[in-house]
């Protein structure tokens, strides 16, 4: 054989072995990001991973590659959450609520008829508030680069419910939070924590009565099939987080860093807007399909019900001068 064509040869042989490792490293380039939400293709928990994922490739092509797990495939919010701390999912949506066994601290932004409206909320996550509880997240390996805003939670029932005396003997499903236990066992009811994956067979299956929930959710996971009612008492608004794994997290450059950092605050933004039209889309999905939405009466009754829960968690929070500091401002 010639000397060139030998040659020829042996290059072509050495880049065929050569070759797997090199597409490898190629597609190694991308890293994965695998991200859970708790609902379908058409919910702002869902559409905000997508903005954020456009929002990176535009600015890192190619670096990262996004796989959006949906429908509460990964589990309730409290399974994604370990998932993230283990390293097994890097990203998703958490309500403070949900993070409260990590950092108690956060169930400031939960108490009850604490906030006027989401501006008053926004206001205080954007303060030395939000700052403070950034780094505890931090602290227990998530990191929060943008805080968001489900919406109100209101009380649903299956049967109306509009005074807090009609509560009283109820079972009802609650957020695995002292501070939700609290809450309603303060109204004479039998506080349940059911993880919000498993709570639709619950209501329907008689281990729970009522539960609380916010409107996009409530028609998101068709409650309106078990509990038809909703007492529109926007006791809480209901605050969550955009979060990343630590671990995942630590391992990423300063520019993916802020990158990514960049991208989720972006897409809290256009998930805070989503979620006020998804919020009046569902109560007409809800009331399409028999659901009612009434109004409270005796709102005052429920406001004294209810704040005894500040007494109760201020050594938690932070001090009731803390408390009413958020109130008065």
């Amino acid at each position: 054989m010639p000397l060139l064509t030998r040659r020829t040869a042996l290059s072509l042989t050495a880049f065929a072995l050569a070759a797997p490792a090199l597409i490898g490293r190629a597609e190694a380039k991308a890293q994965k990001i695998t991200v859970a939400s708790l609902f379908g293709d058409d919910k702002p928990e869902t559409t905000i991973w997508q903005t954020i994922a456009a929002r990176v490739e535009e600015r890192r092509p190619g670096r990262f590659a996004f796989t959006i797990v949906k429908g509460g495939a990964l589990g309730g919010e409290k399974e994604v959450a370990e998932g993230i701390r283990l390293g097994a999912i890097q990203g998703s949506l958490a309500t403070v609520s949900a993070l409260s066994g990590w950092v108690p601290e956060a169930q400031i932004l939960d108490l009850p008829f604490l906030f006027r409206d989401a501006a008053h909320v926004e206001a205080t996550v954007k303060g030395p508030i939000g700052a403070a509880l950034t780094e505890k997240f931090a602290a227990q390996q998530f990191i929060t680069p943008a805080f968001i805003h489900y919406g109100a939670r209101n009380l649903l029932t299956k049967t109306p419910v509009t005074r807090p005396e009609q509560l009283a003997g109820l079972k009802i499903r609650v957020i695995q939070s002292p501070l939700h236990t609290k809450l309603w066992s303060a109204f004479g009811t039998t506080p349940v924590g059911i993880p919000i994956t498993e709570t639709y067979n619950a209501l329907a299956n008689g281990v729970a009565d009522a539960m609380d929930l916010t409107k996009s959710a409530y028609a998101g996971f068709k409650l309106y099939e078990v509990v038809p009612s909703m007492t529109e008492t926007r006791h809480i608004f209901a605050t969550g987080v955009v979060y990343f794994g630590a671990t995942f997290w630590n391992g990423l450059t300063a520019e993916d860093r802020q990158v990514l950092a960049e991208a989720a605050e972006a897409g809290a933004a256009d998930f805070n807007r989503l979620i006020v039209e998804d919020e009046a889309r569902s109560v007409e999905t809800a009331r399409a399909h028999g659901g009612q939405l009434l109004q409270p009466e005796a709102i005052d009754d429920w406001r004294r019900g209810a704040t005894g829960v500040w007494q109760d968690m201020a050594e938690t929070v932070g001090g009731l001068d803390r408390i009413h500091a958020i109130a008065g401002s």
